[in-house]
């Protein structure tokens, strides 16, 4: 197969493919992140001080003591999910990750829905991000100047509105300013929210051991156990919420055209990923175990039973666990929020950049900034998207960190249930011509993370239409957290065929082809040609 170029380009970094071959390059710059520093944007993209004082409440109200185990079980399709995702990178390293993955497995249609649901997802968490940052901005005040008042001023949703749009706006320009400055930015908070995490963790563990503590409980073997969960019901809306906390990851393989060469087996990009979730995991069954213990169930001020603090758990221990330095956990917290919203910007600019590139969505959104080389197009229209989306749910949601959290968490499971299964597809006969170990990684473990995922997305949309779902939140007798889920897909539904209609070379197949592996040569082609290093 050969490989045309277009030659009026002014530079062959950003020359694209003219013809049906597929992947390219995209404008963005080659060489600048490591291993090192892939993992400390995902680290951030995660936001480990962040994720888990919104879920591990939620996760609580829906399985109680089995807490640990369902943050153990949403780690297991995730990692499921790592190997296709890992595959996939290898085969075929894009910006477009989810969807260009599955628009060459399953055509131009479930590809565009894929990069959709991540989209959406992304739009959700930056939204939550900049809530969960105002509060810990008011309390960091209140606790320094030692008047709790302060930390009231976030209930009052004007101020609140004002003070989320304030943060998006730094985070968007710091991203704005391209991956160097967003590399350096990272770096500092992400060695401050862990050794502070870290720090709390342990404090929670010996908290939970003080004979003065009435709401602990010494761990127990159970705890690890899913089959402890009530229902398939509670189960499922663990899951979603599991999911939630390790969601992030795969921003890491987003860079794949901005990392630098790597010298094994592995690209630079999927080594930082795999590394993350091994963090990660423990990091969070381990936080979950310790607050459990701390907090127990109960319904005081600091018991996970309590409905007012549960969208916000750690804000309620900090003190009691923390005393004076309690501070310092707020202060992490908020800057782990801070830092997540600039690397998480990464993700969704990188997608939609993708999408425009190969003609999927309008041409004016895969503009690359000539100075800073960032995709400024794409990153203001999803930051704006964000900042709209949490002013509107601030005023008719009753707990709108709540709602969406859960409602990501069914964005989430829908578009990384089709990027596994992507995988099994894709290489579907290579596979077997490899071996049993390619047959594993490539097609069966993917395959089943890919089920597992897709069979939680619809059990949780489901149950998502109770207006008891989520916070309690409904609209016309219906749950707020369903509206939110079905109504996000829907819209990405009706702009798809907009746009297949405006644009329609991309849905015919013709700007990025559906193959497999067998037959798929233009990735290696590309880099070959030297337009990928």
């Amino acid at each position: 197969m050969s490989v045309k170029y277009d030659q009026g380009a002014p530079d062959p970094a950003t020359r694209t493919l003219d013809s049906v071959t597929g992947i390219s390059k995209k404008g963005l710059p080659t060489g600048t992140v490591g291993v090192l520093g892939a993992l400390v944007i995902g680290i951030s993209t995660c936001a480990p001080a962040y994720t888990l004082t919104a879920a591990v409440g939620p996760a609580a109200s829906e399985v109680g003591y089995q807490t640990p185990a369902i943050f153990l079980m949403g780690f297991i399709p995730m990692l499921l999910v790592a190997l296709g995702y890992r595959a996939l990178n290898s085969a075929m390293p894009d910006s477009g990750t989810s969807f260009t993955w599955a628009t060459r497995a399953f055509g131009p249609w479930v590809g565009w829905m894929a990069g959709w649901g991540l989209i959406a997802a992304t739009v959700l968490v930056l939204s939550n991000l900049a809530g969960i940052a105002v509060e810990f901005l008011f309390q960091s005040i209140s606790i320094l100047v030692g008047d709790p008042s302060i930390a009231d001023l976030a209930a009052n949703k004007f101020i609140n509105i004002a003070v989320c749009l304030a943060f998006m706006a730094l985070a968007t320009l710091i991203s704005y300013r391209g991956m160097t400055s967003t590399k350096v930015f990272q770096y500092i908070t992400v060695i401050f929210q862990m050794a502070v995490m870290v720090w709390f963790v342990v404090a929670m563990f010996v908290g939970a051991g003080d004979p003065a503590n009435k709401e602990a409980k010494l761990p127990e073997l159970s705890w690890f156990n899913p089959f402890e969960v009530s229902s398939f019901s509670a189960f499922a809306a663990g899951i979603a919420v599991s999911i939630f906390v390790y969601w992030g990851w795969d921003t890491v393989l987003t860079m794949g055209e901005e990392t630098k060469p790597s010298k094994g087996r592995l690209s630079t990009e999927s080594k930082a990923a795999m590394i993350l979730v091994a963090i990660l995991v423990v990091l969070y069954v381990g936080t979950a175990t310790a607050t459990v213990a701390y907090a127990g169930l109960g319904d005081g001020p600091t018991g996970l039973g309590n409905p007012d603090i549960i969208e916000n758990v750690f804000a309620a221990l900090a003190h009691p666990v923390m005393g004076p330095a309690a501070i310092l956990l707020s202060l992490a917290i908020l800057v782990s929020a801070m830092a997540s919203i600039n690397s998480t910007a990464i993700s969704p600019a990188r997608t939609l950049l993708a999408m425009s590139h190969y003609g999927a969505l309008p041409p004016s959104l895969k503009k690359v900034h000539p100075k800073y080389k960032s995709p400024h197009v794409a990153l203001l229209l999803s930051s704006i998207v964000a900042s709209v989306f949490y002013a509107v749910m601030r005023f008719i949601s009753e707990d709108v960190l709540w709602d969406t959290i859960t409602a990501l968490g069914m964005m989430v499971c829908f578009y990384y249930g089709v990027t596994a299964l992507a995988s099994p597809w894709y290489f579907r006969k290579s596979a077997f011509r490899e071996g049993f170990g390619s047959i594993m990684m490539k097609v069966v473990l993917p395959g089943l993370g890919g089920i597992l995922l897709l069979i939680v997305f619809v059990k949780t949309t489901i149950d998502a239409m109770d207006p008891e779902a989520g916070s309690g939140s409904s609209i016309g007798g219906i749950g707020l957290v369903g509206i939110i889920g079905v109504t996000v897909l829907g819209l990405g539904v009706i702009l798809m065929f907009v746009q297949a209609k405006a644009s329609p070379e991309f849905f015919r197949g013709t700007r990025l082809a559906r193959t497999d592996a067998t037959n798929d040569t233009s990735a290696l082609q590309v880099f070959d040609d030297g337009l990928g290093g």
